[in-house]
């Protein structure tokens, strides 16, 4: 019986970066020991059937806390916002549960085992988006002198939820923590302080971030114990591009001492030309190597 499980979620639009997602998990021997299950936001029926033979469970995301019709306008993929905190609910049995965005693919196996020995005794395994190169972590807009309008996704998102301007306050210039890659196991009082806080935001809120507000309340406000990994393990490349390695041929960190990228995640997409590298595989930009020459590479997973 596998204890351990990887959780992922697509509609029928985003089914091919959800194979990569797969695809890079089972081309490392460790995964043999791990689950990986997926949650159905609207996948066809053809889809469903061609990745059944990769996976051990799919099952359909529900909106587990109540939504209001005219917030969800048919974008049954919202349900990602709320169904990934209810895992334990989907997938009883498993122990531990790691979820991965279907934007972001494994590069280096050695993330995974640290996403499961993180939330070792309840704690929540996280990542903050803020590193080595990184010149903004928070906007404002100056007005005059000293005086400024704190523009943080954190605060932003507060005050649109109304959780009021004490908690708003106190996340407006926390790290943002980003929910597309963490951990928890099946008894950790992690679940259930997050969904508390995911119906206060889904109340006035949008859907979309939602999520996230209520994990970075749960981490900030409510001090749930968390054990913050290194960007490596949730490598945001729309916030800081990798390098690559030619000689490894993978993708590194962009500063010394260059250490190997684990999971690389295309959140908020990498356009060029008006196009999206998530939704058109034939996006390529360029990036730098190790050996201080410049090529063009995709970003995305491939065998």
């Amino acid at each position: 019986m596998k204890k351990n499980v990887i959780v992922s979620l697509a509609d029928a639009n985003y089914f091919p970066l959800l194979g990569e997602l797969v695809d890079s998990i089972k081309r490392f021997k460790e995964s043999e020991n791990v689950a990986i299950c997926i949650l159905d936001a609207g996948l066809t029926q053809e889809q469903k059937k061609e990745l059944i033979n990769k996976v051990d469970e799919i099952k359909s995301a529900e909106w587990d806390i109540e939504v209001p019709n005219y917030k969800i306008k048919d974008k049954e993929w919202l349900k990602s916002q709320v169904s990934r905190a209810f895992l334990p609910k989907y997938f009883p049995n498993y122990e531990k549960y790691l979820w991965i965005d279907c934007d972001a693919w494994v590069n280096d196996w050695e993330s995974i085992e640290l996403y499961f020995k993180a939330c070792d005794n309840g704690k929540l395994g996280i990542t903050q988006t803020i590193g080595p190169g990184y010149k903004i972590t928070s906007k404002v807009n100056w007005l005059i002198g000293k005086l400024a309008i704190v523009k943080s996704q954190n605060f932003k998102h507060a005050v649109k939820s109304k959780i009021g301007y004490e908690k708003a306050r106190k996340l407006a210039f926390a790290p943002h923590i980003n929910i597309g890659v963490f951990s928890l196991e099946k008894n950790s009082n992690g679940w259930r302080c997050w969904q508390n806080n995911l119906s206060k935001t889904l109340n006035a809120g949008n859907i979309f971030g939602s999520e996230g507000l209520a994990i970075n309340m749960a981490v900030y406000i409510d001090d749930l114990e968390t054990e913050f990994l290194p960007l490596k393990c949730n490598w945001i490349t729309s916030n800081l591009l990798p390098k690559f390695d030619e000689n490894q041929k993978t993708f590194v960190e962009p500063y010394l001492p260059n250490y190997k990228i684990g999971i690389i995640h295309l959140a908020a997409g990498i356009w060029k030309d008006g196009k999206d590298m998530r939704v058109d595989k034939n996006v390529k930009i360029e990036i730098e190597t190790l050996n201080n020459k410049k090529v063009t590479k995709s970003l995305r997973f491939s065998s």
